[in-house]
């Protein structure tokens, strides 16, 4: 049985008839590769997710408690002086790798094209987020004589763009031979009958699964074996779109050395009770981000001893593993979260329709759902203002003009000292 006979098959038995009556309506180079896709997606998993949208979520006896953080800002200057040393013993052996989530696009900043490439408006010249960071690591480099290996996450949609680009620019002065692109892990669309969409190239639709993809990715890429080969122990996992991100913080990574965990977080002090950001918990005894939706109002303002918001720790996508970590959570199965959302589609007489309410399931997991596999984290909280500069809106919070003012005041802070 060939290839195309083979996938037809798996179709028929799935349900997915009007996929099968396509391929007579397309030509041979086109039907390979729509046989090619079909046998790589996982349809027991597919039908178990669109199976789950129409179950009630089944609320489970939750234990909420506040979880423990140290405030990087009260450190006595022995504890720092420790956790740094620490911290920078294990960067200056090679131990120690970054990875920046790349894959999104710059859809919400009015930008056409991969987030990363997205210029920020800074010192009148402006900077690519790429850049920004790029510089940073370079700044680590050079402070403690390595080159930290970069590895960026793409997504199918942006994995060239993000190349050309980047090599246009010469990588920003890194070292090209350190840096590993890969690509994130796509899941199709379903919509409300179970049935996988169309696109216009005559494919199934997927869409990226999720920011909770980058474990399974680092390892299906064979990124995590480089890592591996490299003498890597520690990796710190960032987003592209945040112009302060601190990807080389010796504290952090030494205080969960001497600490003993597998994993950690750099947090900021919610802003606010109403503030719309996952915080940390412990949920049945063990770490947790749970989403601002899902923490009723009365324990959002809950204060401790200190005045302190009980759970004010707000996850801002600065978290670091141990490899052993990474591995581990890599060949678990995560959560998966379901969004309902418009989704353009080609209908089985090949014209496009364009929805105008939603009518496709998008399934996806979420990098923090993975702290629950562990007993515990190091938390460290740091400063908003030091830390904390996401580019996600056009206008408003978060958006290209705020994180200008915060990295160009960061800026100004440093060069003073």
């Amino acid at each position: 049985m060939n290839e195309i006979q083979k996938a037809k098959e798996i179709l028929k038995e799935y349900n997915q008839n009007h996929i099968v009556k396509l391929f007579d309506k397309i030509d041979e180079e086109k039907q390979a590769e729509l046989a090619k896709q079909v046998l790589g997606i996982d349809f027991h998993k597919i039908t178990e997710l669109y199976e789950n949208t129409k179950k009630e979520i089944e609320i489970k006896e939750k234990t909420i408690t506040q979880i423990s953080y140290l405030d990087k800002a009260k450190l006595s200057s022995e504890e720092k002086k420790k956790f740094d040393t620490l911290g920078i013993e294990s960067v200056k052996k090679g131990e120690y790798a970054v990875v920046t989530m790349a894959g999104g696009q710059g859809t919400r900043l009015g930008h056409s094209g991969p987030k990363g490439t997205f210029k920020l408006d800074v010192y009148g010249k402006g900077k690519y987020l790429f850049e920004i960071l790029a510089e940073n690591l370079k700044d680590a480099n050079k402070k403690y004589g390595v080159t930290i290996p970069w590895y960026i996450m793409t997504s199918k949609e942006n994995n060239e763009q993000t190349k050309d680009f980047l090599e246009k620019n010469n990588y920003f002065g890194y070292d090209k031979s350190s840096v590993t692109l890969f690509t994130q892990g796509e899941l199709p669309l379903v919509d409300t009958k179970g049935k996988l969409l169309i696109s216009k190239d005559m494919k199934i639709k997927e869409a990226s699964d999720g920011n909770g993809g980058t474990y399974s990715s680092l390892r299906s890429s064979g990124a995590l074996a480089d890592m591996k080969e490299r003498g890597v122990k520690w990796v710190f996992i960032g987003s592209v779109d945040n112009a302060l991100l601190k990807m080389v913080d010796v504290t952090l990574l030494g205080m969960t050395i001497d600490k003993n965990y597998q994993i950690a977080s750099k947090t900021v002090a919610k802003a606010n009770p109403q503030e719309r950001v996952g915080v940390f918990c412990k949920c049945n005894n063990h770490p947790k981000v749970i989403e601002y939706t899902e923490l009723p109002e009365k324990m959002a303002e809950e204060v401790d001893n200190n005045g302190e918001l009980k759970y004010g720790e707000s996850h801002i996508m600065c978290n670091l593993y141990s490899v052993d970590a990474i591995e581990k959570i890599s060949k678990e199965t995560l959560m998966y979260h379901t969004a309902f959302k418009k989704n353009s589609y080609i209908d089985e007489n090949g014209k496009e329709v364009i929805p105008e309410e939603p009518n496709s399931y998008k399934f996806e997991s979420f990098i923090f759902d993975a702290f629950e596999f562990f007993d515990d984290i190091a938390i460290l909280r740091g400063k908003r203002e030091d830390d904390f500069a996401p580019v996600k809106n056009k206008e408003g919070v978060d958006s290209p003009r705020t994180a200008k003012e915060l990295y160009e005041k960061y800026w100004a802070r440093e060069i003073e000292k």
